[in-house]
């Protein structure tokens, strides 16, 4: 078996333990005897004993639940939800085991923010007591693949729907209660358009506390120069080569500054003593070295997280202020057209399963995200960012609903990927980026450590033969592509003990500035948790830390040398192997030493429906279709080939900007 076809590490062991029971269990459990065949008595008790295995569909994957039963109770419970989101689903795997061992039942409470998790947890568990009570067969679980039905199966056919349940009516519908969404919410509440949100999830998305502006009032107070446009336009164009469509950038440009106003004045409203930081100065500049080779805007905001965030604050204007209940468990079906105009939309409830059609008088705003949740479109749309990816950090919910929605109604999607992703993905050494499979079928990318920030460092990283192969100083993205070409898709990061004088010396910016100003012994707790994982090791020699990466034979002999190579680089302050800048060396000299293996790790996809400067979703000719719009990841145009990674927060600054933009255009909003 392969490893692409291997659970989870943590979910191994168990699963095997449980597979094997389960086939055991499928024995005992079905009780089946020939005709006139001498049998042992029946067992008298509540079930057969025996293990018995159901599955069920969770939040983002296939679960999978196998019991283990005496005749009088459950003994034993193992959950598959290695296909689950990691801090929600995964988390919350003990506790609902230790429920359903408790209560000795599947009618158990619901583990706070793994709602969809739980209930299939719950309804796989009862199909397994039904099984061991003899009330349903024994269940046989096989792994599968997912049908793909040539390029374009992503798509599939727009459903039909025979009937509708329940009608609603409105004046602007939002699909979508994330950071796109809530924005326009509020935004529509503040400016008394009557409107209704429906979201496919049981709870908004999480808040992306960092967002780009363009010559905030803020900006400019705290020292910020003008941005230079055409500079900017020119870094665009170059970064996307030539593919994204400019007149989008202008909407960012031009009103961008007005959206910050209005989320700064609600915070003046709901949490009046945030303050917000905005990144200027030394801070945001990439030394000079680096000087006319990548360019940054000064112009990113963040309040802070906390209790009461920017989507907190968003939610008690919509919710509170407007009286307008975000419907959740309301999930986008398809759009209603008519005489080209969209009118509504079809949307059913998950919970209930009834349809309803939701009539928008005056428009739709599609924000309901990018597809990193949906395997056949990221296997289809996106092949390479998704073969060196090893963590999905994107938000559950995110299956490109609103996407294949907008192409079923003619419009126009951007033909090139666009991921955003950033070189943080930790994972396990021998694993390969890229999908594996779960026991189920499921495919999942394999890493569940979610972002290691060190990991966008530009220390020495090498491929599974020992061998530097890039220059590791660049965009997050960079790194990534660049181990495309290695095997498995993955490589290692390697370091000595002066790493954290180092960090400061390379001054990252963005994101990636987090490991710089955090502290020496906070960088360290987070390597030791991942060396308790068996993710990372730590060495007091370079020779020692080569057995520990698993580096043996000429690969060892290779590693060693490319370690004396790089301090031989450093020494002579010039990279003439690959041209990294002399500031971004580093000696490995001074032990222990560390190293983990690293891949991608994807945050968004940003390739969506081709809309205007408007937000007005546009068909094939670049026709606007009128009562459609669009905003953040749902979006195209914008980023194409990439998303340049050293713009930072210009992904979710410009998704607010056109939520704004989309109810502004939508109700005639003048301003």
């Amino acid at each position: 078996m392969s490893k692409k076809e291997l659970s989870r590490r943590q979910f191994i062991k168990g699963a095997g333990a449980a597979a094997g029971m389960a086939a055991l269990g499928m024995l005992a459990g079905c009780g089946s005897k020939t005709p006139g065949e001498n049998s042992a008595p029946e067992q008298k008790g509540l079930y057969t004993p025996g293990t018995y295995t159901s599955k069920a569909q969770g939040a983002v994957s296939t679960i999978l639940v196998t019991m283990t039963f005496s005749a009088d109770a459950i003994t034993d419970v193992v959950l598959d939800l290695s296909g689950e989101t990691e801090n929600y689903g995964q988390a919350a795997a003990e506790t609902l085991k230790a429920a359903l061992m408790q209560k000795q039942s599947n009618e158990i409470d619901t583990v706070s923010g793994a709602t969809l998790t739980s209930k299939a947890v719950m309804e796989a568990a009862g199909k397994c007591i039904q099984q061991a009570k003899g009330e349903i067969p024994v269940e046989v679980i096989t792994g599968g693949d997912s049908a793909e039905n040539g390029p374009a199966g992503w798509l599939g056919t727009e459903p039909e729907v025979s009937g509708v349940d329940e009608t609603w009516d409105t004046d602007f519908l939002i699909v979508g209660a994330g950071n796109g969404g809530l924005c326009a919410g509020a935004y529509a509440a503040r400016n008394g358009v009557k409107f209704r949100i429906i979201e496919k999830g049981t709870a908004p998305a999480r808040v992306r506390g960092w967002y780009g502006v363009c010559d905030s009032e803020d900006a400019l107070a705290a020292g910020a120069k003008p941005m230079d446009r055409a500079a900017m336009r020119n870094e665009l164009k170059r970064f996307s080569s030539g593919k994204t469509n400019l007149k989008l950038w202008d909407t960012w440009f031009n009103e961008s500054a007005a959206m910050h106003k209005f989320i700064k004045d609600c915070y003046a409203q709901y949490l009046p003593d945030a303050k917000v930081n905005v990144t200027v100065g030394d801070e945001a500049h990439w030394p000079e070295e680096d000087t006319g080779r990548f360019f940054f805007p000064v112009e990113e905001h963040f309040w802070g997280f906390g209790e009461v965030d920017r989507n907190t604050i968003f939610c008690r204007i919509i919710e509170e202020e407007a009286g307008v209940p975000i419907d959740f468990n309301t999930t986008l079906v398809k759009l209603e057209r008519s005489g080209g105009k969209v009118t509504g939309v079809i949307a059913q409830n998950t919970e209930t399963g009834k349809y309803i059609r939701i009539n928008a008088a005056k428009g739709v705003l599609l924000a309901c995200g990018g597809y990193p949740y949906n395997p056949d479109m990221m296997e289809q749309l996106d092949p390479q960012g998704t073969a060196v990816t090893a963590n999905n950090n994107g938000w559950p919910t995110d299956t490109g609903d609103g996407i294949k929605a907008g192409v079923w109604a003619g419009a126009a999607m951007q033909a090139e990927a666009a991921p955003m992703l950033f070189d943080r993905g930790i994972i396990a050494p021998g694993v390969d980026a890229g999908y594996m499979k779960t026991s189920t079928g499921d495919r999942v990318f394999p890493s569940p450590e979610g972002q290691f920030n060190i990991g966008s460092q530009p220390f020495l990283k090498v491929n599974r033969r020992g061998e530097r192969f890039t220059n590791e100083s660049g965009t997050y993205d960079m790194m990534s592509y660049a181990a495309y070409n290695q095997p498995g898709g993955v490589y290692a990061i390697v370091f000595d003990d002066n790493f954290f004088d180092d960090v400061q010396r390379f001054h990252t910016i963005g994101c990636s500035a987090g490991t710089r100003n955090g502290s020496r012994e906070r960088t360290l707790e987070m390597i030791d948790g991942q060396i308790q994982k068996g993710n990372a090791f730590k060495a007091d020699t370079l020779e020692e830390l080569a057995d520990k990466m698993g580096f043996s034979g000429k690969d060892k002999e290779t590693f060693l040398a490319t370690c004396a190579r790089y301090n031989e680089l450093y020494e002579n302050q010039e990279d003439v192997d690959f041209g990294k800048p002399a500031y971004r060396l580093s000696a490995l000299k001074q032990g222990p030493y560390y190293s983990f293996w690293m891949g991608a790790c994807l945050l968004t996809t940003e390739q969506g429906l081709l809309c205007d400067e408007n937000g007005r979703v546009v068909d094939e000719n670049r026709e606007p279709i009128e009562g459609l719009f669009v905003c953040g990841d749902n979006a195209g145009g914008f980023f194409v080939n990439n998303y340049p990674c050293l713009m930072a927060g210009i992904a979710m600054g410009r998704n607010m900007t056109y939520a704004i933009k989309a109810v502004k255009v939508a109700a005639g909003i003048d301003g």
